[in-house]
Order: C-alpha cells, then sequence, then structure tokens
C-alpha cells in the first residue's frame, strides 16, 4: 500500500524550506503513545509505511495504531546524464513535510513496554531522531 494523494492541483511543486518548529501535529490526539519527531526533513512514501509494517508486526493486531502524516509533496527529478533545460523532472516519488515537534505515530490500547519497543523498531525506519512520549508526559 503506497501512500500517495488520489490528486492535486498542481503535478510537480517546488522544494520548498525545511526549516522552523511544527505547530499543527504537536500534540497527542488519538492515542496514549506517540512517536515524535526532533528534527526536520522530508519523509517519503516508503519510509512512511516501512514504519507502518514494523510497528503492525512487533503489536500482532492487539491495540490500535494511527499514522498523523500524509505524503502530498510530489518530488522530482530529472533522468541520469541529462543536458541541463528542457524543463523540470517528472514526479518520482512523495515526501511529507516534517518539522521537529510533528507526532508521526500514535498508539493505544497495549502495555507500555510493547508500544515502546514498536515504535523504536519504527523510528529505525526514519531518516532522523525521534523521540517516545506518552499522554500526560511534559514535552
Amino acid at each position: 500500500m503506497v501512500l500517495m494523494p488520489k490528486r492535486v492541483k498542481y503535478r510537480k511543486c517546488q522544494r520548498g524550506r525545511r526549516k522552523g518548529i511544527s505547530t499543527s501535529g504537536s500534540k497527542l490526539n488519538f492515542g496514549e503513545f506517540g512517536l515524535k519527531a526532533l528534527e526536520n526533513a522530508w519523509l517519503t512514501n516508503t519510509q512512511i509505511e516501512a514504519a507502518r509494517v514494523a510497528i503492525m508486526r512487533h503489536i500482532k493486531r492487539s491495540g490500535k495504531a494511527w499514522i498523523r502524516v500524509f505524503p502530498d509533496k510530489s518530488v522530482t527529478k530529472k533522468p541520469a546524464e541529462t543536458r541541463m533545460g528542457k524543463g523540470k523532472g517528472a514526479p518520482l516519488y512523495w515526501v511529507a513535510v516534517i518539522k521537529r515537534g510533528r507526532i508521526l505515530f500514535e498508539m493505544d490500547g497495549l502495555p507500555i513496554e510493547l508500544a515502546q519497543e514498536a515504535l523504536r523498531l519504527a523510528s529505525t525506519k526514519l531518516p532522523f531522531r525521534t523521540k517516545f512520549i506518552r499522554r500526560g508526559m511534559v514535552q
């Protein structure tokens, strides 16, 4: 299951900037435990899927997990050994722009040790540092 938008207004987007902190999506909304980003980065659709699979394999259908990020930005690339000019390349993959403080995954309905290990396994699939958080904890 590859995450990507059904439709977008523009097929090709500009790169934008990855600085700053996340204002929206920085608090736990659904579950008791969460995985919070500590750095700014792009998270690709395959990285999100790899982390999701790692979580689901570890919890074995107990509890519930939520994915709080969605890749809605297209990344384009021109073919290798192509001369300059002749327009922007074709969309290659999709990314979610992650700013530090953003909650990536949430979990509920399982013991803290199981949730902590599942989110640790998920964090190894991600290209930046993360932090395990729980509801009521000072962040």
